[in-house]
């Protein structure tokens, strides 16, 4: 598929992106490589994933990193209540301890991780490892390994090796430097928020019978409030949460009431500090700018 093809297929799952970002992920298609998504949170990393998983007809598995996430969470660990049901029966009905272990420990006894999960998949998936940035060193040195020969060792079962390769996405919001290692085993594309005309296409795509007029004045309105100084900039879902609660309040235009306006960015402002300082006749400004 060329790239220009899965920017309009990835256009019908209501997912706008630059030509920057399809050539980036048209090559790690090709090339069988991983894709680090970099950026700001809300910048529509995450929803990449997705909207390539429904372009391509294929499962989406997703990995969240948090600190401390290690084997058992990401790749597979055994069902430790079947097995000792099972221990328990088997030793009722006089069963070898030789039989019992090869049999509690058997793929029937295997609670699949998502790294595990997507090398087993018979349709390659959308893999997602979602703020990569979050997990610690250790962490990465597992996925290395597994993104390196995409295949798991497990001391009871041997060597998994992959049915299919899965399509791997990892996001970071930088909130730390990832390894040197990583980055060469991915390739990379950096994700800013969208331009004007980029994210009117975008809300016309999620909000099709929007008023063009509303749409150029949230939009505006949206990208000048990034520009204040803000503990949580809005991202794209805030700037969707927010068209629609307008649309749902009945507002047709941004200035012609300061209250219901303010009420509404309970969907852009997430922090309290923020809140306070956007006050109303700071909205207005904003409004009266993106009017």
């Amino acid at each position: 598929m060329e790239w220009k093809e899965l920017q309009a297929a990835l256009a019908r799952e209501s997912y706008i992106a630059s030509n920057d970002l399809v050539v980036a992920m048209q090559l790690a298609l090709s090339l069988e490589r991983p894709l680090l998504l970099e950026g700001s949170a809300g910048v529509g990393k995450t929803e990449l994933a997705r909207a390539l998983s429904q372009t391509c007809s294929t499962k989406l598995i997703r990995l969240q990193c948090y600190e401390g996430l290690d084997s058992a969470q990401s790749i597979y660990e055994w069902n430790y209540q079947r097995q000792l049901i099972s221990i328990r029966a088997a030793a009722d009905d006089g069963i070898s301890r030789e039989q019992i272990e090869k049999h509690v420990f058997s793929k029937d006894f295997l609670l699949e991780r998502p790294l595990l999960m997507s090398i087993t998949q018979d349709k390659s998936p959308v893999l997602l490892i979602d703020e990569i940035d979050r997990a610690d060193e250790e962490f990465e040195a597992y996925l290395l390994e597994i993104l390196s020969d995409y295949q798991v060792s497990i001391p009871e079962l041997g060597t998994i090796s992959f049915v299919t390769k899965p399509i791997v996405i990892l996001t970071s919001n930088g909130t730390r430097d990832l390894s040197d290692a990583l980055r060469r085993r991915c390739l990379y594309s950096y994700v800013e928020y969208p331009d004007r005309a980029t994210e009117i296409d975008i809300l016309k795509a999620k909000q099709p019978d929007i008023d063009s007029t509303l749409a150029s004045q949230i939009i505006d309105f949206v990208q000048k409030l990034r520009k204040e100084e803000l503990e949580k900039t809005p991202g794209i879902a805030e700037m969707l949460d927010f068209s629609a609660a307008l649309i749902g309040l009945g507002v047709n235009d941004l200035s012609h009431d300061p209250e219901i306006l303010q009420s509404a960015m309970t969907t852009l402002l997430k922090t309290k500090s923020d809140q306070w300082n956007i006050t109303t006749e700071v909205a207005q400004r904003i409004a009266g700018q993106a009017a």
